[in-house]
């Protein structure tokens, strides 16, 4: 049995339904489970309640499980507030998974993280997904961590958000100069990456790898070709680092769902790029570039 965790969501969703399709027997954990059956498949897969801040919620979705697959993260894209917890869903949520996992004698979980986790200001949104995976590595699990730079794919948020900018508004601000690189991957590619991380134990158990698509982009160049896209042209506007955030935090505190919010100027501190071939040296397969997925699907 494989434990998704955040089966609802964006990449947990994906997971399930593949697993599921392919005749994996799957159990999906989600806190609302209306919204989880909206986007699973409706035969082949378990459906559980549960949140992983909730430890007594856990013991029961645990049970009988060989590998998790944790997804379970409130992502930078989110802002805090009344339910919404960087440090009690990425950090305590994963520990108190791994507490349950160990006690139903889970062998192994692999985790969704993001290309360039790494230790950070104490409280920040990174230092917490980098203690989120300290809490797996030494858990004495079998371990598997992902991580990929910015995803794009229907109902992806990144991309969804920087549309929502474009059509509303009569000037695109940049956060910093627009230098700034990234290497987006299609979902269903890091779909596919996760796949194989469960079904192939000996070749990536204890292994940390980061991914990314076959082509790197400035912020500039990616508002240009998302711009190309809408058949919109507005002008872009550079702001300094320190502006952007505070610009984010004034549109977290009057818009409930912010195209940028504080957390997510993170990513403008380094370049969230690896090495180009990373998913062909690491997967055996070449996934799909941004560019080819918006000539076919658009955004959405």
């Amino acid at each position: 049995m494989i434990l998704v965790t955040g089966a609802g969501g964006f990449v947990g969703s994906r997971v399930t339904t593949r697993l599921a399709g392919e005749g994996e027997p799957v159990r999906a954990l989600a806190r609302d489970l209306e919204r989880a059956r909206k986007r699973l498949p409706a035969s082949n897969v378990d459906l559980a309640r549960g949140d992983t801040t909730k430890p007594e919620t856990l013991d029961a979705a645990c049970a009988g499980v060989d590998t998790i697959v944790h997804s379970a993260f409130v992502t930078a894209d989110r802002k805090q507030g009344p339910g919404v917890n960087y440090y009690a869903t990425n950090v305590e949520g994963t520990a108190n998974l791994v507490a349950a996992a160990k006690r139903a004698g889970v062998r192994r979980i692999v985790v969704v993280s993001g290309l360039g986790t790494k230790p950070s200001a104490p409280g920040s949104y990174m230092h917490g997904r980098y203690l989120a995976e300290q809490e797996v590595k030494q858990s004495g699990l079998g371990w598997s961590i992902l991580g990929p730079s910015i995803q794009f794919g229907s109902g992806a948020a990144f991309f969804n958000g920087l549309a929502d900018l474009i059509r509303q508004a009569p000037v695109v601000p940049m956060v910093g100069s627009g230098r700034r690189q990234f290497q987006p991957i299609w979902v269903e590619d890091v779909t596919t990456c996760l796949v194989k991380m469960v079904r192939e134990p000996a070749a990536y158990d204890g292994k940390s790898l980061e991914v990314g698509g076959p082509e790197v982009y400035t912020y500039a160049q990616i508002l240009d070709m998302l711009m190309r896209t809408l058949g919109k042209r507005k002008p872009k506007l550079p702001g300094p680092l320190p502006l952007a955030a505070l610009g984010a935090s004034v549109m977290e505190a009057v818009l409930p769902k912010p195209p940028i919010t504080r957390a997510a100027i993170d990513l403008f501190t380094f370049d969230n790029v690896t090495a180009l071939d990373s998913v062909r040296r690491g997967f055996g397969f070449d996934p799909l570039s941004l560019p080819a997925y918006l000539a076919e699907h658009g955004l959405s």
